[in-house]
């Protein structure tokens, strides 16, 4: 402790009806922001690192980076690879140090396919005391798109899940990437999954609100998005009671950040310390995680397992 994988995390998020959030960072100080939510909410945390903000962040010595401003951390936290693509980039952040990573196949691959290249990645990481998030169901908006592809079979999750030895599965079931998404989720295909699958850990991707405080910030400060459509909180509580230990923001997380960064930059024009501008950003990811663990996933105080 504190950096630990997620297998307890999962199990203990399962057992007392909470999620885990997961939110993806690309820099240090998004971390400090996000840790020290965390810490102040009494909750475990992921730290969640896509493949370009891994490359971003100095491959190699991200565990270090973190070490070094965790120092006064108590809070279980894991370190994600967020869609790794190959089980080479798996196995580098896992020899690196990261205690989770997820082996996202891509669209085009067969489900025979998917299953050996998982199995691949979930061998190496349990032999290295990680854990392996897979995927199963097209999720959209991958590259900042809208929309989402296939659904989740419950079937095929099933067999997916006992062939490839994953330890938490990703599921298609309305969610998806980028700053268009759905307002329903399909709870009915959740609660199939979970019958057949009892205890085992689903994760969703895709769950920005896109709050509408930061977005007026981000635009009232020089940005231009328009059109955003996030997922209701409400949904997200809804189906953390049905049992998804896992809840992945992306988009709330960054917007939040970079709208209080446009704002203090505006309004500062005449200094120069990036500490002027960087300080108002993390104090707003800082109020999101916050937010996001106590009244969402309801993982405040859940810090002992």
């Amino acid at each position: 402790m504190p950096l630990v994988n997620t297998k307890k995390m999962f199990e203990d998020a399962y057992k007392n009806h909470y999620a885990v959030g997961a939110f993806n960072v690309d820099s240090i100080a998004m971390v400090q922001g996000l840790l020290q939510a965390a810490e102040d909410a009494k909750s475990p945390v992921i730290i969640s690192i896509s493949k370009g903000s891994r490359k971003f962040m100095h491959p190699g010595n991200i565990k270090e980076l973190v070490e070094c401003v965790s120092k006064d951390i108590t809070i279980p936290f894991a370190i994600h690879l967020d869609h790794g693509d190959s089980f080479e980039v798996c196995k580098s952040c896992i020899d690196e140090g990261f205690t989770s990573v997820m082996m996202d196949c891509g669209d085009d691959v067969s489900f025979d396919e998917r299953i050996r290249l998982t199995k691949e990645v979930a061998d190496y990481a349990h032999a290295h005391g990680a854990v392996v998030e897979g995927e199963l169901g097209e999720l959209g908006g991958e590259d900042g798109g809208s929309g989402h592809g296939g659904y989740s079979d419950p079937q095929a999750v099933k067999e997916f899940v006992l062939k490839s030895g994953v330890d938490s599965l990703a599921v298609s079931v309305g969610t998806c990437h980028g700053m268009q998404k759905h307002t329903t989720l399909e709870t009915g295909l959740i609660k199939e999954m979970m019958a057949l699958l009892p205890n085992f850990p689903f994760v969703l991707h895709g769950s920005s609100t896109i709050n509408n405080a930061n977005l007026k910030d981000f635009n009232d400060y020089g940005g231009n998005i328009c059109g955003a459509v996030g997922v209701p909180e409400e949904q997200i509580r809804e189906v953390v009671k049905l049992g998804v230990c896992k809840v992945n923001i992306g988009t709330d997380f960054r917007v939040a950040y970079v709208a209080a960064l446009r704002k203090s930059l505006a309004l500062n024009p005449s200094r120069f310390e990036p500490r002027t501008f960087l300080e108002p950003a993390k104090k707003a990811v800082y109020d999101l995680v916050y937010h996001k663990l106590t009244n969402v996933f309801g993982s405040k105080g859940h810090n002992k397992f």
